[in-house]
């Protein structure tokens, strides 16, 4: 019998948007990014057939500002952060209107630097920056000006081929460039001599100082805060780096590459010779110099290269450095086995500090980490925590090859290099952990963070505006992956590399290679860029059906392999609607679309409540290959189904669908003042999947998870945070008032007394136990409350111990208060675990949170130039929907001012701040005008940084 699907194409913002979609870490360990950062200027990134046609960024004509350039409508006072000492008056900058920059205006430098060596003097008051390259033209016989970007410099000298330059008759500067305006024909040799103030740079960007120990962060444009530069990323050239520093203040002098040459020197001073034998752009340059002890060990790479591995952190935290050792030798040892790569130098860098405004960044051999994803144990750090280090480990490691071998030539192609590592790392963590969990968290991300965002002002394809903006184009990688195969889509890397390697490339440069693969099988002809929906069709037992041949377009296809019928399928979707006739299909079957989650859309379907009800309830059958169903929705929810053993992964999906379906119709309800009551089918399929001992216990876990109150009011016409969090926490005590007794036997069966390991089997027990702790908690009642309190005392390690606290705070009152004292008064001094525990309280949706969290503003130990305690803390704020967006606008108020105080210190990390208010117009009236009030208050202030005013002007004019 024939079975026919029709589909209409509805792809989602992300194929639309193009090739490598959207943003990352972050994967999720990239902290969260400003639009600003990396790629403000980035209006779109493509592929042919995947992609918008106008792609562009804003910058302002004159003077030009850096990339993280702001859309002004009108003349406006800027702010410098960390400059020379200023003097007496100052009068702050215009900035004049901005210019449409558009991808398609794309022009090659017209001139190369072949080499750079640079010298640094390192002093308390200033540091001193010589640079010499060697410049070759970019075009031959060209006669144009050299413009090299600066900012917030101390010009001392500038030479061309050892001769000075005189200012207006051989060169012109202003605030953001330095321009040669005669450079002689051919190549020749120029030489600039800076100083820079690195101890007055709270920004972050450049050299600054963090605890007395310099450092460096130059992605996207942080290098021209060091030394005038043509500071872009096609940009490359071969480094060499001298530092020169007190020995005693600086004992340890780091850079890029192999150590070639060391030695003291007199006044008390030491130096350190550094070489980078590979091309690299400026954004990926690095320096550290401070008093730091290092864990040391090596890797044997499969061609017999002894590899040394360092990871430098203050001596106080050496011992918590050992599962990041773990992780980078893990990582290695994937690349190699997975994508053949190599590492190529003798020696590795990993440097700990705690004022980074990323996660983490991977300059070539000397990875700068921020604090809490290198530093672990079990007394310290969560599941969460190790299972992060795993990933941005592995991540920053994977650059060294999609990123730093290979590069990007311009901010358009960020999701380039972005995109493809974000895909590799989520493999190599998969490999490592349980894939299944693993794909359920990647797809709860995207759907969470990026498919709001796509829906609000700051929507862009390749917009690093959270840390999950490079999720979507690890999507469209493994959509690559899933057309062409697993071994077409490895010889189409290895072909990338061959081609690619020391080269800045665009987005057609992957696909290109990726393209050129033998044809698979039943496809002779690669065709343009379709959708690709890998389907299987599944029967009323459970059972994947045999799919022998279909029948599109006037052609029948033969689906067979060897001779042996398949299970899945991949269909190529170009058109608006589609049709497919499945042969020889004895009943009627379930689709089962978007296996491996082949490509980010969304389709329609009517599949009904009642067959939601069977999958949450069905327990029969569970399968050893990975398989997944797709999207379907039934009246106005999403099915969106990923990548799981398929009786597991129908559960779940089914369970968030019926979720989500129960909570709006009970928003409905709360909304008229109705009644509210708990459908007992839902109780009774949670019931089903805790009681089920054949399940992947952390998948339980996520199972019996409510969707958050932010999937639910992006679901709503008029978003209502009283209403969905009166809703949630209503289904969340009747759930444990239900299922109180099998949440009590869960937490019980899963205690254990064994010391912390971190494997799949032991997080995935702790998992299950502290999410059913968290519902028993809810009830407030003395026995639940008893049982966390004991938890809470009884615990040996961090995750435990924290899942207790956070059970435990969910309830205000005394024993919320004298436990959270307890906790600090016990962690005050680990600086990652209070960063814990202020991101609870800033999170926490009790009544009038707004209050508690301005008095923690004034806490000892919060400081507002640390980014990871503002993320923790005002952040954190920002993420408790019935709070942050308080009915008497005590919340916006807050983070008005907050954002002004913050934006003089570190205007990065403020945007990213500022972009809470992006949604308002998502709110009711009154909400509406609160937020709008913010949002005007702030744009309007003088002073205010280019990074804040872009967001917060963006969400104005939305």
């Amino acid at each position: 019998m024939a079975r026919r699907l029709i589909s209409p194409c509805q792809g989602s913002g992300l194929l639309n948007a193009g090739f490598l979609g959207v943003f990352s870490s972050h994967h999720y360990h990239r902290l969260p990014l400003s639009s600003s950062h990396r790629s403000s200027q980035l209006k779109n990134c493509y592929l042919p057939n995947l992609r918008k046609e106008v792609s562009h960024w804003t910058r302002p004509a004159t003077p030009s500002l850096s990339l993280y350039s702001a859309r002004l409508a009108s003349k406006r006072t800027t702010c410098s952060v960390a400059t020379e000492p200023p003097p007496s008056t100052t009068e702050e900058p215009e900035m004049d209107l901005p210019k449409e920059i558009f991808l398609k205006e794309y022009k090659k430098p017209d001139y190369l630097f072949d080499s750079v060596n640079l010298e640094f003097q390192l002093g308390e008051d200033k540091t001193i920056v010589t640079s010499k390259i060697a410049v070759s033209p970019g075009t031959e016989g060209t006669s144009s000006p050299l413009t090299l970007h600066g900012h917030d410099l101390k010009l001392l000298s500038i030479k061309v081929n050892g001769k000075d330059l005189k200012v207006s008759e051989d060169y012109m500067v202003d605030s953001r460039h330095l321009t040669v305006s005669r450079p002689p024909g051919g190549t020749f040799n120029l030489e600039i001599v800076t100083e820079i103030y690195p101890q007055l740079n709270t920004s972050l960007e450049g050299l600054y100082k963090s605890t007395g120990n310099f450092c460096t962060q130059c992605e996207a444009e942080g290098f021209r805060k060091i030394t005038y530069f043509q500071d872009r990323p096609d940009v490359m050239a071969t480094y060499t780096c001298r530092i020169e520093a007190d020995k005693t203040l600086y004992p340890v002098l780091l850079s890029n590459g192999n150590l070639i040459e060391q030695g003291d020197l007199q006044g008390g001073k030491h130096y350190a010779l550094w070489e980078d034998p590979f091309k690299k752009p400026s954004y990926l340059f690095a320096l550290v110099a401070g008093q730091l002890d290092c864990r040391e060990d090596s890797f044997t790479t499969c061609s017999g290269r002894k590899v040394t591995l360092r990871i430098w952190t203050p001596g106080q935290d050496l011992a918590k450095t050992a599962h990041a050792m773990y992780s980078l030798k893990a990582a290695m040892k994937w690349d190699e086995e997975v994508f053949g790569l190599e590492y190529d130098l003798d020696l590795f860098n990993i440097v700990v500090v705690p004022d980074f405004n990323m996660g983490a960044m991977e300059n070539k051999s000397l990875n700068i980490f921020q604090s809490r994803l290198v530093l672990a144990s079990p007394e310290t750090a969560t599941d969460g925590d190790y299972a992060a280090i795993l990933g941005v480990v592995g991540h920053e490691y994977f650059h060294n090859w999609t990123g730093n071998r290979v590069t990007c030539r311009d901010w358009f192609q960020l999701t380039l290099k972005e995109g493809l590592t974000v895909f590799r790392d989520q493999e190599f963590s998969s490999d490592l952990g349980c894939r299944t969990v693993k794909r359920i968290a990647d797809v709860s991300k995207l759907r969470t963070y990026q498919f709001p965002q796509d829906a609000g002002p700051m929507a862009h394809p390749i917009r690093p505006h959270s840390w999950t903006i490079f999720i979507p184009g690890a999507e469209v990688v493994r959509m690559y992956k899933t057309m062409f195969g697993a071994s077409g889509f490895r010889k189409g890397m290895d072909l990338y590399f061959q081609r690619h390697d020391g080269q800045a490339v665009t987005c057609e440069d992957f696909y290109a290679a990726i393209q050129e693969v033998p044809p698979t099988p039943g496809q002779p002809v690669k065709e343009p860029m379709f959708i690709p929906i890998a389907v299987g069709l599944v029967d009323s037992t459970g059972k994947d059906m045999p799919l022998t041949s279909i029948y599109s377009d006037g052609m029948l296809q033969s689906l067979t392999s060897d001779g042996q019928p398949v299970f899945t399928t991949v269909l190529q979707f170009n058109k608006k609607e589609e049709e497919f006739i499945f042969n020889n299909i004895p009943e009627k079957p379930v689709p089962s679309l978007l296996r491996g989650y082949s490509a980010p859309v969304r389709l329609d379907s009517d599949l009904t409540e009642s067959d939601l009800f069977f999958l949450l309830a069905n327990d029969s059958d569970e399968f050893n290959r990975l398989l997944s169903v797709s999207c379907f929705k039934s009246s106005s929810l999403l099915l969106e189904i990923f990548n799981l053993r398929i009786l597991a992964f129908l559960r779940w999906e089914a369970g968030q669908v019926l979720s989500r379906k129960l909570m709006l119709s009970l928003v409905a309800d709360f909304q008229q003042q109705k009644t509210l009551a708990l459908n007992p089918k839902f109780v009774d399929g949670l019931r089903s999947i805790l009681r089920n001992t054949s399940l992947d216990k952390e998948f339980i876990a996520k199972a019996i998870t409510l969707p958050g109150q932010g999937e639910i009011m992006d679901m709503m016409p008029v978003a209502d945070p009283d209403a969905v969090h009166a809703v949630r926490t209503f289904i969340k005590k009747e759930l444990a008032l239900q299922l109180k007794d099998d949440l009590l036997s869960t937490v019980t069966n899963n205690r254990s007394s064994e010391a912390y390991t971190f494997n799949h089997d032991s997080m995935a027990r702790r998992a299950l136990k502290n999410t059913c702790l968290a519902y028993l908690a809810s009830l407030n009642e003395p026995d639940t409350t008893e049982l966390a309190f004991i938890e809470y005392k009884s615990a040996t390690n961090m995750t435990e111990q924290f899942a207790a606290l956070a059970a435990l705070s969910q309830n205000p009152g005394q024993v919320r208060d004298d436990t959270l004292l307890d906790f600090y008064n016990k962690w005050q001094h680990d600086y990652l675990v209070v960063s814990k525990w202020f991101a609870l309280q800033a999170t926490s949706d009790i009544p009038g949170n707004v209050a508690n969290v301005q008095k923690l503003l004034g806490h000892p130990a919060f400081d507002m130039r640390n980014p990871n305690k503002v993320y923790s803390l005002i952040g954190g704020f920002c993420g408790s929907p019935v709070n942050f967006h308080a009915k008497d606008g005590s919340g916006y108020k807050f983070l008005g001012e907050v954002v002004l105080q913050l934006d003089k210190i570190n205007p990065q990390v403020a945007s990213r701040m500022v972009s809470a208010f992006s949604r308002w117009r998502r709110y009711d009236e009154s909400r509406q005008a609160l937020a709008k009030a913010q949002l005007e208050m702030i744009v309007s202030a003088n002073g205010l940084s280019e990074n804040v005013y872009e967001i917060a002007s963006k969400s104005l004019a939305a």
